[in-house]
């Protein structure tokens, strides 16, 4: 059977939210209206998503006041409630219980019950929360931190045990407000406007949103009818006084869900393909089992001239493009099956991913793939044909006479006719266009499973802006969107095993790919250089042969019909040698090899480093391996993988199908 498209990802609202305790004075005073301006902007965000969109997903840390809060009323609208957490499960609910004494703390550690009972009633309202919310527990410092919880409370007047705490505890709630940034497409802040020094705080959190692009709807604790939405970390800084009207906050908060989302019509507008129409094309393409010879130009000349050797420069180039239903078990199981594995792993993530992004990527990659040979191949024809036309032409010289010079001439009209063929039905069917779009759909999912099973994300202002076509970055997010944070309690041997198992491998199977491209493509574009530049040389040849052939005719060195019929043949050489000259000059240009060689190069490069340092890492003790250091290496793949898309678009960006002239 024909392989279908998958369902294309269904657009979701991701919200985090971030707020003062009960304990605040500010939140404490305005509760109620706190409550109200809340469930109104709920209302607003639920309408603004329209009914064709997957439920909206809230991250809160289930601390007491603006975090329960929201999840209540979340709750009540179907939402779902994702719980990214700075501690394991049990220590978080110790901690923000927060307990009076040693006995207290103990207790809440080992499961049991706080004698306090304010104490007792936010463990039970964690308890609640935590059993209505998926959770992706940071639990890799659980014990270092568990320690200095005790030690804190054994010692109350020690101020250095509270400082120790307190430094560790912000530092951990800092890394998990990261963690929901990053999946978030707005953040709520409950704040009263007075600290943004605080690590972990509620001012910092807003303050590390607006510097990763997130937009921020701040709900003032102080007057909480005046929200506004804030874009910038500057804007904090000044110009805050004037708020503007309801209608024009409204509607600025109904653009950003709309941009969110992808129902932004711009583009539409403007004749170029927005979100919806992009995922429909895509999913319209007819599945091809395998690439198609007439196409296989561009890779030929790739192998012809990048090749070490005779039979790889004469090897079959037909490639099977992998079904997406086949991967799953195939190229992509041993990926899949790394995941799986990790301790303590979310059993339906390996699932979910699989769904939402290897089927997606594999439909993507053999429907880009088919386009690359269409684009790259049409214009490597156009460059043949053009050459060949204008020595078929001329061909009649040495070979016949020109009373046959019409048959000469219908090959030469055959081919021109060939070309703009070829050039219209490539502009015409977007050849370029449709390769770049899912060949930047197809590269943001390949890698996308191990950010997944890191719980790490590309936060939505971080994407690269397409001028031209968005749909790609969208439709790639909301795939990975749909999978979301994993179900797992992350430990020291969780990460060793991912950066192992998972990251290293990854590093490594690219490295190595961009290592043999890098030097395939230096090796074409030295070679198609040597080849034109020889027959430029020839050329110059042929022409002072001819030169001097005529000489030797007007001084009579020479018979007249033998000099007349060299004189014929080296004219024609005159003729061709320069224009396939030119043709490989032209290819060569196209093709931009030296400059793809050069990008996988440096890209080779950055993932040797990364890979060292995963290395490094890796030879670290098991305790010293923490979630930081990780994520911080998933983002830096992460960012190689965008670098380069970034890189060969702008190569190819301006190299539109056209005829060769």
């Amino acid at each position: 059977m024909t392989p279908q498209a998958p369902p294309a990802p269904e657009p979701r609202l991701s919200l985090a939210i971030t707020g003062h305790r009960e304990s605040n004075a500010a939140f404490a005073a305005n509760r109620a209206a706190i409550a109200a301006t809340l469930e109104s902007l709920f209302d607003r965000l639920a309408a603004a998503t329209g009914p064709n969109s997957a439920p909206v997903r809230l991250h809160s840390m289930l601390v007491d006041g603006a975090d329960q809060m929201a999840m209540a009323l979340g709750r009540a609208r179907g939402w779902e409630l994702v719980a990214p957490l700075p501690f394991g499960r049990r220590l978080n609910k110790a901690i923000n219980a927060h307990p009076l004494d040693l006995a207290d703390g103990e207790a809440l550690l080992g499961g049991g019950a706080a004698s306090n009972p304010a104490t007792q009633a936010r463990s039970e309202a964690i308890r609640t929360w935590a059993d209505a919310s998926l959770l992706f527990e940071l639990a890799d410092r659980d014990e270092a931190i568990a320690a200095l919880f005790l030690a804190k409370l054994a010692a109350p007047a020690d101020l250095h045990a509270a400082q120790a705490h307190s430094f560790a505890v912000s530092e951990r709630v800092a890394l998990a407000a990261q963690v929901m940034i990053e999946q978030a497409d707005l953040l709520i802040a409950i704040w009263d406007g007075a600290s943004t020094s605080l690590t972990g705080g509620t001012g910092a959190t807003l303050v590390q949103a607006l510097d990763t692009g997130c937009p921020v709807l701040w709900v003032d604790a102080r007057a909480p009818a005046g929200w506004r939405i804030l874009l910038s970390p500057e804007e904090l800084a000044g110009g805050t006084e004037v708020l503007p009207q309801l209608a024009e906050r409204q509607a600025v908060l109904d653009n950003l869900v709309r941009n969110a989302l992808g129902g932004n019509a711009d583009h539409t507008r403007l004749g170029k393909a927005g979100y919806a129409e992009g995922v429909a094309a895509l999913d319209a393409q007819h599945w091809r089992s395998s690439s198609a010879w007439p196409w296989h130009g561009y890779r030929r000349i790739e192998a012809l001239f990048g090749s070490a050797t005779a039979s790889a420069r004469l090897r079959s180039l037909r490639q099977t493009y992998e079904p997406p239903d086949a991967m799953l078990a195939g190229s992509a199981s041993e990926m899949l099956g790394a995941i799986g594995a990790l301790p303590d792993q979310d059993p339906s993530l390996v699932e979910r991913t699989g769904t939402a992004i290897i089927r997606r990527f594999a439909w993507a990659d053999g429907i880009s793939a088919r386009l690359s040979d269409m684009y790259r191949g049409g214009m490597i024809l156009n460059f043949l044909f053009s050459a060949l036309a204008i020595v078929g032409g001329m061909a009649y010289l040495p070979f016949s006479n020109a009373e046959h010079k019409w048959i000469f001439a219908m090959f030469e009209v055959s081919l021109l006719i060939a070309i703009v063929v070829i050039t219209v039905i490539g502009q015409r069917r977007r050849w370029h266009g449709r390769w770049f779009e899912t060949r930047r759909a197809a590269e943001y999912l390949r890698h996308a499973p191990i950010l997944l099973a890191m719980g790490a994300a590309r936060p939505p202002a971080l994407w690269p802006k397409a001028a031209e076509a968005p749909w790609p970055e969208l439709y790639a997010r909301h795939a990975i969107r749909s999978v979301g944070l994993p179900r797992v309690r992350v430990t020291s041997a969780y990460l060793r095993q991912a950066m192992s198992s998972v990251l290293l491998p990854y590093a490594e199977s690219q490295r190595g790919y961009h290592r043999l491209k890098a030097k395939r493509l230096a090796h074409a574009h030295h070679n198609l250089d040597r080849v034109s530049n020889v027959l430029f040389l020839l050329a110059i040849l042929s022409v002072t042969a001819y030169l001097l052939l005529s000489f030797s005719g007007a001084l009579h060195l020479l018979e007249g019909a033998l000099a007349s019929r060299i004189s014929l043949f080296l004219t024609f050489l005159g003729v061709l040698l320069p224009t396939w000259g030119a043709a490989i000059a032209g290819i060569r240009y196209f093709g931009d090899f030296e400059r793809f060689s050069a990008i996988s190069k440096v890209t080779a490069e950055q993932l040797d480093a990364v890979t060292e340092r995963i290395g490094a890492l890796l030879q670290a003790p098991l305790g010293a391996i923490h979630y930081a250091h990780a994520s911080t290496l998933a983002h830096a793949l992460d960012d190689i993988v965008v670098g380069e898309i970034e890189s060969w678009q702008a190569v190819f960006a301006g190299k539109h199908i056209t005829v060769p002239v």
